[in-house]
């Protein structure tokens, strides 16, 4: 079976869902990288562990110094619940770590080959790298990982549907040359024009497209 088309098309960063302000120290993060799971997945969990109904976020990644490292998250985990609360997908688990604040405490239930196990996080305050990333998927865009070595452009590879990014024409394979006339030529520096962007005004890129140059407004997210 596919993937469902944003889960196929991203892999998100657990931070936060959108903000009032980009005061990283007031965002809650957990420092995964996780999708949503096909149905094939779905099937295979209900067989194994005898649930009913398959469910669950899958942890791609774990970054390194993070509080999921910490509490013992791996690559692989299949994350179905936040505090006894039932997780069905990662915009879910996103909010429940939205509506937390840096220190809390909480309980994750994971699923691993074993079995269940409950895994005890205290969220940590966001990076400002993160920052920049999370804004970029809330606007509807993630730039591709350059190659190890390598200046690769900082190119979009993926537009979600629907999406202020998706309104305002951007495309997968746009080169972002600018973000609010600020020029961008490191995946760093991309990180800290986003962040300084912030969520509450629309974001202004400049993108390369075919050798042409392209100015294109994202609308802010929710408006």
């Amino acid at each position: 079976m596919r993937p469902r088309p944003f889960a196929a098309a991203i892999l998100l960063l657990v931070l936060v869902a959108t903000a009032s302000t980009i005061d990283a120290a007031q965002w809650a993060w957990l420092g995964v990288r996780i999708r949503d799971l096909t149905e094939e997945e779905m099937n295979e969990v209900s067989s194994r562990h005898g649930l009913r109904e398959g469910f669950g976020v899958f942890i791609v990644d774990v970054m390194e110094g993070t509080p999921a490292q910490t509490a013992g998250l791996k690559s692989g985990d299949l994350v179905v619940a936040f505090e006894e609360r039932p997780v069905t997908e990662t915009r879910m688990l996103q909010r429940l770590i939205a509506a937390s604040s840096p220190g809390t405490a909480v309980r994750l239930t994971v699923l691993r080959a074993e079995g269940r196990r409950r895994l005890d996080v205290r969220l940590a305050a966001m990076p400002r790298s993160a920052v920049g990333e999370r804004i970029g998927a809330e606007f509807g865009f993630l730039v591709r990982d350059p190659e190890p070595g390598t200046s690769t452009p900082l190119t979009v590879s993926v537009v979600v549907p629907k999406s202020p990014a998706d309104r305002s024409g951007l495309e997968a394979g746009d080169v972002i040359l600018q973000v609010n006339d600020l020029a961008v030529v490191t995946r760093d520096a991309l990180r800290e024009a986003l962040a300084d962007a912030g969520l509450e005004a629309p974001l202004r890129l400049t993108v390369r497209r075919a050798g042409n140059r392209l100015a294109l407004v994202l609308k802010a997210p929710g408006v």
